[in-house]
């Protein structure tokens, strides 16, 4: 999938860009209890997830009370 075809934001999943977006899809990650589920590590080894995006998908899990695996 190119990233060009990838959505802006996929189920309950801040919008953390095109590349990120389109790693977390690749790794089955489609919701943010999907990701609570990985470690922080586990998410900056996906091709095109960054510091940044890991920020914004912590900060919206804090906002559920949500955490990573780590």
């Amino acid at each position: 999938m190119s990233t060009r075809d990838t959505p802006a934001q996929i189920g309950d999943l801040p919008p953390i860009g095109h590349p990120a977006t389109s790693a977390l899809i690749e790794a089955g990650i489609g919701s943010l209890a999907q990701v609570a589920a990985c470690s922080r590590s586990q998410l900056l080894a996906l091709h095109g997830v960054g510091p940044k995006a890991v920020r914004i998908l912590e900060a919206a899990l804090q906002a559920q009370g949500l955490g990573f695996a780590d």
